[in-house]
């Protein structure tokens, strides 16, 4: 049986500077992101849509999940494997497509984590395990996008 997992999140607007959506360039784009019991994040927009570039904006928040759960599931699969990984950094990229009628998608993502094991014999093994972190990733698994990694390994 299928178990469920339920999340929730309040956004709130903070950005009405006086007259609200009176026009485009009227509001600014800030908003909160607040979830029970958890630091609130100040987000924004990207800034060719009028955000403030020192805030996070779904786009930074999309690619972030996409590596994170990517991460979580690798580092699980080598615990299980009995590979020892000491370090692990992903310097994600996404690509996406703004279309001419304002709307857009994700086009791509692409991975690129490098993981140090302790043991050099088990590099091939520890590279492999990324294809199974990307079958098991409850966010891979929710988009319609290609989701590419490109993994490295290093010995501490």
């Amino acid at each position: 049986m299928n178990k469920l997992h339920h999340y929730k999140a309040t956004i709130t607007w903070t950005g009405n500077k006086g007259s609200g959506t009176s026009d485009y360039k009227a509001y600014e784009r800030s908003h909160t992101v607040a979830i029970d019991g958890k630091p609130e994040i100040k987000a924004s927009s990207d800034a060719p849509f009028l955000g403030d570039v020192t805030k996070h904006n779904p786009e930074d928040f999309l690619l972030s999940a996409l590596s994170s759960c990517h991460m979580l599931w690798y580092l699980h699969l080598c615990a299980d494997a009995g590979i020892i990984a000491v370090d692990y950094t992903d310097s994600a990229t996404g690509i996406m497509v703004q279309l001419p009628t304002g709307g857009g998608h994700f086009s791509e993502v692409t991975l690129n984590p490098v993981v140090t094991i302790t043991d050099g014999t088990m590099i091939e093994k520890a590279n492999a395990l990324h294809d199974k972190a990307h079958e098991k990733c409850f966010i891979a698994n929710s988009v319609n996008f290609k989701v590419a990694h490109n993994p490295a390994c290093k010995i501490a």
